[in-house]
């Protein structure tokens, strides 16, 4: 858990901590190093897409790196506004799903210069790309994307497949809801237009090539010495930490009508074997297997097998 000093909006006398979830099995903040290598393999990107973009719109372009955050996929898809365009590419080698969001506007301006226009383009309210029109956006932005290997060369093998395009963020399953995303925001400049820019990647994925590249990137024996503490002193207050342990007796479906018409002195049947252990639970994922027996005057359960992959 997290605990935040104060809650926003609130009289300083009646401040009161405000408690956060915090999932260290998937943890939304960015190792400071990590941020660094980010920032320049995002920043080689940005300028290699700018001088694509210069290239062949024949218009001063530019793209310049915002803010790069992990976020859960929910949250970036509810940040994202409707309609806009939804460039849906497979991330090579993994075949995950990455998501390019731009406005529809901005790529209407891209057609215009493409087409020899001035860069006026196109703002009508729920504009869709013609088939046309998405070959033009796509082959430009295949050229622009291409460097995506080059960009993360120092951190681990990155290439982008363009797939299609979506117009409503909310009906784009491009990951679960719960998975961390990488996010990378820009600012895109065309002529004298300026526009939003994101580009969302796997989190797990680029997070665990980070976390290998750490054992080539080089760190003063000051930084490891301190990670090692820092590591050290987390591992010493989580076994601190009190949780609730329960055991429990292999579920049973009912129907509704059942339950609405229990009563005192009525026997519920269970399907659990009176030869099979229990489960041992924590905050309901089993941990082990227990046989019900006593000690002393109380009940007690003894350990007779663990589960190994949810100890982690």
């Amino acid at each position: 858990m997290t605990v935040l000093d104060t809650a926003p909006g609130a009289p300083a006398g009646a401040r009161e901590p405000q408690v956060e979830p915090y999932d260290f099995r998937r943890p939304l903040t960015l190792v400071r190093e990590h941020a660094r290598h980010l920032e320049m393999a995002f920043g080689r990107l940005a300028r290699q897409f700018g001088t694509q973009l210069t290239a062949r719109l024949r218009a001063v372009s530019s793209l310049e790196l915002e803010q790069i955050a992990l976020h859960t996929y929910e949250e970036y898809v509810g940040g994202l506004p409707t309609p806009t365009a939804m460039v849906l590419c497979t991330v090579d080698p993994t075949r995950q799903t990455a998501v390019l969001q731009l406005p529809v506007a901005a790529t209407m301006v891209w057609v215009d210069y493409l087409f020899g226009g001035d860069g006026r383009g196109d703002d009508r309210p729920g504009r869709e790309l013609t088939e046309i029109e998405m070959t033009l956006v796509r082959e430009l932005l295949e050229h622009a994307l291409a460097d995506m290997e080059y960009a993360f060369a120092g951190i681990t093998r990155l290439g982008l497949e363009i797939r299609g395009v979506q117009y409503n963020p909310q009906f784009v399953q491009a990951a679960a809801a719960t998975d961390a995303v990488l996010v990378a925001t820009f600012r895109l400049r065309v002529g004298e237009r300026e526009d939003t820019l994101t580009l969302m990647l796997p989190g797990e994925h680029m997070v665990h090539a980070l976390q290998v590249a750490d054992g080539v990137v080089a760190t003063s024996p000051e930084d490891r010495r301190k990670a090692m503490v820092a590591h050290a002193d987390l591992a010493t207050a989580v076994a601190a930490v009190p949780v609730e342990v329960g055991v429990r007796f292999a579920p049973v479906t009912v129907q509704p009508r059942d339950v609405l018409t229990l009563a005192v002195g009525d026997v519920l049947p269970l399907t659990h074997p009176s030869t099979e252990p229990l489960d041992v639970v924590v905050d309901d994922v089993v941990l082990a297997k227990a046989a019900i027996g006593s000690h002393g005057p109380r009940l007690a359960c003894r350990v007779v097998a663990v589960t190994e992959e949810n100890r982690a």
